[in-house]
């Protein structure tokens, strides 16, 4: 029994590829009497030759096979669809549709394929466009890392201000500028597919960066705002703590005697 690695595969009528018979050796072989297109039976088996550039394929084919069957097949040896090949025989180029007995290809004969003007045109422009979302990618990155770098002034202004000092507007005004720029930078460019998704979130992270600098810069104007409900809170604990409003409020002190029961209690004490 055959190794998977030892078996060989052949086109049949029809277009079925299937494991090749061991009597087509004798039959249909290379070299074979029964293997020559004008041996008359339709289910003949030739070999021929593809020459495509610096390599060459070898084929086992019914020689009743179309041009486009055999198009197919070289699918796997070249990667090229049957839609982007030019089979040519004989220095003509051979219809999908006529078979290889009827242009008069015999076995060991040579065929060449060509690739489509179109096809590669068409892979130079994908080629050109992936190329182009490289360098758009490699844009945004550097843009990013701009922009990290002000985000680590913006956190350091952030903690000045959670310390109680006061920062100058002019800090506000020149980080937010910076980071305006970037946005320029990223709108100036031209992306498409996953370059232009990352753009898309940079942008977005620019400006919400924008915004917390605008939110930061009001802060450092009235340093009092950010603190108005921990003053409020504070006060309210100190109206708890000296009793007013609260519900274990002290007593408040007894009467002092009038000036006049004073007095009656002196004038009794004289007597």
């Amino acid at each position: 029994m055959k190794r998977e690695e030892d078996v060989e595969w052949e086109l049949r009528p029809g277009g079925m590829l299937v494991q090749k018979r061991e009597d087509a050796d004798h039959n249909g072989g290379i070299g074979g009497g029964g293997g020559d297109s004008g041996s008359g039976s339709g289910s003949a088996m030739i070999s021929v030759k593809v020459h495509h550039g610096s390599k060459q394929h070898q084929l086992r084919v019914p020689v009743q096979s179309a041009f486009g069957d055999l198009k197919k097949l070289l699918v796997q040896e070249t990667d090229l669809e049957p839609k982007d090949q030019r089979l040519l025989f004989r220095g003509k180029e051979i219809d999908d549709q006529e078979s290889l007995q009827q242009v008069g290809v015999k076995d060991r004969s040579k065929l060449l394929l060509l690739e489509k003007m179109a096809s590669k045109e068409r892979k130079l422009e994908e080629a050109k466009k992936l190329d182009e979302i490289s360098k758009a990618c490699e844009a945004v990155v550097v843009v990013r890392s701009e922009v990290d770098k002000l985000l680590e002034k913006m956190v350091a202004l952030e903690a000045t201000l959670n310390g109680g000092t006061t920062v100058e507007d002019r800090e506000f005004v020149v980080l937010t500028e910076l980071l305006m720029r970037q946005l320029l930078k990223l709108d100036s460019i031209e992306a498409e597919g996953e370059a232009k998704v990352q753009r898309r979130a940079e942008v977005r992270r620019v400006q919400s960066l924008v915004d917390m600098v605008d939110t930061l810069k009001a802060r450092n104007s009235n340093p009092f705002s950010s603190k108005s409900n921990a003053v409020s809170v504070t006060t309210k604990w100190e109206t708890f703590e000296s009793g007013l409003g609260s519900l274990t409020a002290p007593l408040p002190p007894p009467p002092m005697p009038s000036s006049s029961a004073a007095a009656n209690q002196d004038w009794e004490t004289f007597d």
